[in-house]
C-alpha cells in the first residue's frame, strides 16, 4: 500500500490539469484508505461497526444542523429581522415569569372587544335551533324587518361605506332578482341568458378600460376574488413560461391586504415596497430594486384604499416591459369613477389597457358601478393569459369539470343585477354620477386642509380621502363622528381616518355636513387636552402599539369570533 502512494505521489504534477483530475482522487482515496487501516488495527469487529455507525450519525447530524441553519438563513419568504423578531416574541411568550401577565393582558383586551360587541348587540336573542314548524310568509316577514331594523347608521344619508344607484335602480334590481333568483352559470344550457349576461358585461368593461380586440376576462364574487384569481393566473404563468417554482408578488406597503392573503392561498413571496412619504404612491425605484428573477407580477393601484392616491402605471408598466413581467392595475376601488373621468372633464392619469405594459385590471361593479354586493370583473390583455385563471379536471370520474374562477356554481342573480345596473345607467349616468363623486371628493379634501387639527395624505383627486393629526388622537376624532352616523375607515402606519364619497354623500349639504362635524369634533377634542379615546378607536390604536403582531392578529381573530358568537342570549326554541 505504501508503495504504490510513493509511486502515485511521483507521477502526480505540479500542477492539477483536468486530465489528471482522476488520478488525484485515487491519491486522496488511498491515503484515507490507509489512514482509516491505521485507525482500525487492533480493534474487534463489533468496535469497527459501532465507530463507522456513530461516525456516520455525526456526520448526519452535521449536515442536518448546517441544512436547517442554512434554509432557515436563506431559503425563507420573510427576512431574517422579520423572523428573528417571531422567534423573540413566541419565546417571550413562554417565559414563565412572563407568560401569565401577557395572557392577562390579552384576556383584558379580548374582554374590551366583546364589551364593544355587546354594545351593538343589546337587548338581541338568537335562535340556534330550527324552528319546530316553518313560519307563515307574514310572520317571516316580520321578522326580516326586525332583523333590517338592527343597527342606527342611516346610511342613505351618506355614510361612507355603501354604493348606493338611488331609488329607481333598486326597484329595478329587485325585479331582475325574481327572475334570476334560480339562476346558476356552471349550467350555460339551462340558463343561457345569464352566459350572455356575463359576456356582454366584462365585454363593455374591456371597452371602458381601453383593450384590444384579444382583451377578456371574467366575473367574479368580490374584488378580493378578482385579485386572488390575478395572482393565481401569474403564478402558474410564472411557472409554465419561466419555471418559477418560487414566485413574487411586488406590491405597494399601501396595496390591497387581498395581495396578501393570494400570497397565503398560493405560496407566493410578497415583497412591499414602501410609499413616497408625500405623494403617497409607490416608490418606483424601491419597486424596480424589489424585483428578482422570481417575481411573476408587479401590482399597481389606481387608487389605493387607504388614502385614494393613484400610483405610477405608465413607470411599473415600464418595469413590467423591461423585465417580461405582468403588471396588474387594482381599480377595484374606484375603476368605474377612473374610467368616466376624462368624459366628465377631469383630467386622469394613464392607467388602464391604454398603456404599453399592463396586462390585467380589477375593477368592482358593486362599488361606484351600482351593482349589488358579489359583482367584480378580472379582465386581461390577451385570451392566452386568462386560461391560466382557469381550472380544468380532465380525469375526474363525474367528467371534464373546467370552471372559470375558484367557485364552481355562482349565483347567476349578480350577474344579471350587474347586467342590468350597467343597462340601466349607461354612460351618460356613469359620468354624472363621477362628476357628483369626484366633486365632492375634492369639496371634502379642500375643507380638511381648511379645518384646524387635522391634515390630508397626499393629493387625493378620485372618491378617497384620508386625513390625520399631529395635534391628537385621530381615532377620537372617529369615535366622535361615528356618534354622529358617520362611518369611517380606521387605517394604520400611520394613524388615519377614510371616506369613500359615495353617491349619498354628494347629495346637495351632506359633504358640508360632514365637514362642520369634522370640525366641531375637532374643536371639541382640542379644548380637552387629556381626553381619552374610548371603545373601537382605543382597540385600534393599542392594536399599532403591539411590537409583537402575533398577538394584534389572535385580538382581531377574537374580534371575528364575536362576530359568529350566539351566546349573549339565545332563544333554543326556535321564533
Amino acid at each position: 500500500m505504501d508503495g504504490l502512494l510513493d509511486t502515485i505521489s511521483i507521477m502526480l504534477p505540479r500542477r492539477l490539469n483536468w486530465e489528471e483530475f482522476y488520478l488525484r482522487s485515487v491519491y486522496v482515496y488511498l491515503l484515507l484508505q490507509r489512514k482509516v487501516r491505521r485507525m482500525c488495527r487492533g480493534l474487534e469487529h463489533w468496535q469497527i461497526v459501532t465507530n463507522t455507525a456513530l461516525c456516520m450519525l455525526g456526520l448526519w447530524l452535521c449536515v442536518e444542523v448546517l441544512r436547517r441553519i442554512f434554509s432557515w438563513l436563506f431559503m425563507q419568504d420573510e427576512g431574517i429581522v422579520l423572523r428573528s423578531k417571531k422567534t423573540f416574541f413566541k419565546i417571550v411568550r413562554i417565559l414563565p415569569f412572563l407568560k401569565d401577565k401577557i395572557t392577562t393582558e390579552l384576556n383584558s383586551n379580548k374582554a374590551e372587544i366583546e364589551n364593544e360587541v355587546g354594545k351593538q348587540r343589546k337587548g338581541e336573542t338568537y335562535v340556534t335551533k330550527l324552528p319546530k314548524t316553518g313560519l307563515s310568509k307574514d310572520r317571516l316577514l316580520m321578522h326580516i324587518n326586525d332583523y333590517q331594523k338592527l343597527g342606527k347608521i342611516s346610511w342613505e344619508m351618506g355614510s361612507g361605506v355603501v354604493y348606493h344607484g338611488g331609488k329607481d335602480l333598486t326597484e329595478i334590481q329587485t325585479q331582475v332578482f325574481s327572475k334570476f333568483l334560480w339562476s346558476n352559470p356552471l349550467h350555460p344550457e339551462v340558463f343561457p341568458g345569464v352566459r350572455k349576461m356575463e359576456a356582454e358585461v366584462i365585454q363593455m368593461c374591456v371597452q371602458l378600460f381601453n383593450g384590444e380586440d384579444d382583451s377578456c376576462g371574467t366575473m367574479t364574487a368580490s374584488g378580493t376574488n378578482s385579485l386572488l384569481m390575478a395572482c393565481k393566473t401569474y403564478r402558474d404563468w410564472g411557472r409554465d413560461v419561466k419555471g418559477i417554482t418560487k414566485p413574487e408578488i411586488v406590491v405597494a406597503v399601501s396595496a390591497h391586504a387581498a395581495f396578501e392573503k393570494a400570497a397565503d392561498y398560493f405560496q407566493m413571496k410578497i415583497v412591499k415596497i414602501p410609499v413616497n412619504e408625500k405623494k403617497r404612491s409607490v416608490n418606483i425605484k424601491a419597486m424596480r430594486k424589489g424585483i428578482t428573477r422570481n417575481t411573476v407580477m408587479l401590482v399597481g393601484s389606481a387608487p389605493e384604499f387607504p388614502s385614494g392616491i393613484i400610483d405610477n402605471i405608465e413607470e411599473i408598466a415600464k418595469l413590467g416591459k423591461r423585465y417580461n413581467i405582468g403588471v396588474h392595475v387594482d381599480a377595484c376601488l374606484g375603476g368605474f369613477v377612473l374610467a368616466f373621468m376624462k368624459a366628465a372633464g377631469f383630467n386622469v392619469p394613464a392607467y388602464d389597457f391604454s398603456v404599453d405594459g399592463v396586462t390585467s385590471i380589477s375593477a368592482d361593479a358593486h362599488k361606484y358601478g351600482c351593482a349589488p354586493k358579489g359583482s367584480s370583473v378580472i379582465l386581461y390583455h390577451s385570451h392566452s393569459l386568462r386560461h391560466y385563471q382557469y381550472h380544468t379536471s380532465t380525469e375526474w370520474t363525474g367528467g371534464i369539470y373546467a370552471t372559470p374562477t375558484i367557485s364552481g356554481s355562482r349565483p347567476g342573480v349578480l350577474i344579471a343585477q350587474c347586467w342590468a345596473s350597467m343597462m340601466h345607467l349607461g354612460k351618460s349616468g356613469y359620468i354624472e354620477a363621477t362628476k357628483r363623486i369626484v366633486k365632492t371628493t375634492r369639496s371634502i379634501r379642500d375643507g380638511l386642509r381648511q379645518s384646524k387639527g387635522v391634515f390630508v395624505f397626499g393629493d387625493p383627486e378620485v372618491c378617497v380621502v384620508a386625513f390625520g393629526s399631529k395635534e391628537f388622537d385621530i381615532f377620537a376624532l372617529g369615535d366622535e363622528l361615528a356618534a354622529r352616523d358617520w362611518k369611517l375607515n380606521a387605517l394604520q402606519f400611520p394613524s388615519s381616518l377614510h371616506i369613500c364619497v359615495t353617491l349619498p354623500m354628494a347629495k346637495s349639504g351632506v359633504a358640508e355636513k360632514f365637514l362642520r362635524d369634522v370640525r366641531e369634533c375637532s374643536n371639541k377634542i382640542l379644548r380637552s387636552p387629556n381626553w381619552q379615546t374610548t371603545g373601537v378607536g382605543a382597540i385600534y390604536g393599542m392594536a399599532q402599539k403591539i411590537p409583537d403582531r402575533s398577538m394584534v392578529r389572535e385580538l382581531a381573530n377574537h374580534h371575528l369570533d364575536c362576530m359568529y358568537s350566539t351566546k349573549i342570549h339565545s332563544s333554543e326554541n326556535g321564533i
